[in-house]
């Protein structure tokens, strides 16, 4: 990272993954060089020299930011395998919400940490080979009503942040419909597999291993598939099923 603003600095301190240790490194050694130099107007971020974003607040290029970061951990993944999912962990076993992109996934998440829930992520869940879900405890971006995303640390919303893999126990892939009811439905563990391969950023041809990753984590889980309308009786309905299930 390299600004001049020391108030960028100390955003970007902040929220790129602030739970990850630091360490020293070098323009020749590093991954992507995120640099943010005033312009008139505002700020101006870059990512390896190329033009990323413009605005007149450094918190406000944040979620640009971290979306570009989000791809570039993506394409560096090794054993661990990505779903497009809000992930929390619930006692001692992963929720998973698969959904796209502007799906409400970091909102519903973010009520679910309001209620205890320890939070993972709210964008990618990353499974190993043997089927656990490790943190990717990346800010939430949330809009609570805004056109624009917005950062939001978990500890914002009082809630621990997972530090260690755990086994999946549900699955559910949840359609929002603003004027809808509580809506779900069992579905069979294999449904939950397609549903999976449904929303990861892998291709199938060069990732034959998704498959088994992913028939592994849905091992042992309850997996559904249904509607919800908005985000706090949606909460209500999904604790009131882990709770009968567990």
């Amino acid at each position: 990272m390299q600004s001049e603003c020391l108030e960028a600095l100390d955003v970007l301190e902040r929220y790129l993954l602030p739970t990850l240790p630091r360490m020293e490194s070098t323009e020749e050694r590093c991954d992507a060089l995120v640099r943010v130099d005033r312009v008139e107007g505002g700020l101006a971020l870059t990512i390896d020299d190329q033009p990323v974003a413009t605005a007149a607040r450094m918190v406000d290029l944040v979620p640009a930011l971290i979306r570009v970061l989000d791809d570039a951990v993506i394409q560096r993944l090794t054993s661990l395998r990505a779903v497009h999912a809000g992930t929390v962990l619930l006692g001692k076993r992963i929720l998973l919400l698969p959904g796209s992109t502007h799906a409400g996934k970091s909102s519903l998440v973010a009520e679910l940490l309001r209620r205890g829930a320890t939070y993972f992520s709210d964008e990618y869940a990353l499974i190993d080979p043997e089927g656990r879900v490790h943190p990717y405890p990346r800010p939430l971006l949330l809009r609570n009503g805004r056109p624009d995303q917005f950062p939001v640390l978990p500890g914002e919303l009082n809630a621990p942040v997972g530090h260690s893999p755990a086994p999946v126990g549900w699955i559910m892939s949840l359609r929002y419909e603003p004027a809808s009811s509580w809506s779900v439905a069992l579905i069979p563990q294999g449904e939950a597999v397609l549903m999976l391969l449904r929303n990861t950023p892998h291709v199938l041809a060069e990732s034959p291993d998704l498959v088994g990753v992913f028939q592994r984590a849905v091992t042992g889980a309850m997996c559904y598939t249904g509607r919800r309308a908005e985000v706090v009786p949606a909460a209500d309905e999904i604790l009131r099923m882990v709770g009968n299930a567990g």
